[in-house]
């Protein structure tokens, strides 16, 4: 993220919410105001959103700024609560359940009337209200805002529901006043909510949306800080990483070694244990799927029985 230069145009651009893909310009020297009131510069129509919410300005330097005017469900940048906050391009403001990224603009486009920007924004509030069939306006691509910047956002600002993530498969996320408490990942309960979590950090593509609280009851509930379970996930993400082009493919076969000629004996019983599991399940994602341990573990104890020729990947 940098500062804003002077005499660069930067815009106000959407990225969830009823007004998703729109863009407000802002203008050197210049205030909007945002809010629910019809007069304001910037009208967002919600109920989480104030009459008057916030304002942005933008000074003779290109600094820009962001105050609360002392709405009921608070202003947040980068998942943090504000009164008055500097802003920095690629910074995101959460406003009722709307996100917004501060993006630089190309040549002119800082010269839009402001009656025309405000017009063009309730065209894509009313358009998006035409083709969308879901109940919940909190949308938005993982692509234009990462998962642990999203949960950061709604754990300061204490949202409840189910934030569903679609990509290659889909996970959820369970929110209770913006603590994560579960997770799953295609309804697949036996994986276990730690582990779900974990592998639902680490998608970088996919689309996302925070749906009406779930009266669901779950025998087990995580009950780490959600600033907790972002640290370790990502921890074990970075060591995942480190390990992987080491790893076979997911898909790929693993079969005992035949004949097998490391003693046994020398095993411990957590290797013995992935050890039934290659046996059992043969690959390296049914071997994960399966394990008690979490995802790193248990692949870097395949890698030792690979290389003590205890297993063969082909």
């Amino acid at each position: 993220m940098s500062t804003p230069t002077p005499g660069k145009t930067y815009a106000l651009k959407f990225i969830s919410g009823k007004y998703q893909g729109g863009e407000f310009p802002l203008k050197a020297e210049k205030q909007i105001v945002i809010g629910r009131s019809s007069e304001l510069d910037m009208v967002l129509v919600e109920d989480m959103v104030s009459r008057k919410h916030a304002r942005i300005s933008v000074n003779g330097a290109g600094q820009i700024s962001i105050e609360d005017l002392g709405s009921t469900n608070g202003t947040f940048v980068n998942g943090e609560k504000v009164k008055q906050a500097t802003l920095k391009e690629g910074d995101r403001i959460l406003i009722g359940t709307s996100i917004l990224k501060l993006i630089h603009q190309g040549v002119g486009a800082g010269e839009v009337d402001d009656a025309v920007a405000k017009r063009r924004l309730e065209e894509v509030a009313v358009q998006a209200a035409r083709t969308s069939t879901k109940a919940s306006s909190m949308t938005g691509k993982i692509e234009e805002i990462p998962l642990p910047d999203l949960l950061q956002l709604f754990h300061t600002s204490k949202k409840n529901g189910v934030l569903v993530v679609g990509s290659q498969q889909q996970g959820k996320i369970y929110l209770r006043q913006g603590r994560v408490y579960y997770a799953v990942i295609d309804d697949n309960h036996n994986l276990g909510p730690q582990k779900s979590f974990n592998r639902i950090i680490t998608w970088e593509q996919g689309d996302f949306e925070l749906r009406p609280a779930d009266p669901q009851e779950f025998m087990v509930e995580m009950d780490s800080s959600t600033e907790a379970l972002l640290m370790d996930a990502l921890r074990q993400l970075d060591e995942y990483k480190r390990i992987q082009k080491d790893l076979p493919a997911m898909t790929a076969r693993l079969t005992l070694a035949a004949p097998m000629t490391a003693p046994l004996r020398e095993l411990t019983p957590e290797l013995l244990d992935v050890l039934q599991l290659v046996h059992n399940h043969g690959s390296l994602a049914e071997v994960l799927n399966h394990a008690q341990q979490d995802d790193v573990v248990a692949a870097e104890t395949v890698l030792q029985l690979i290389k003590r020729e205890y297993v063969r990947a082909s």
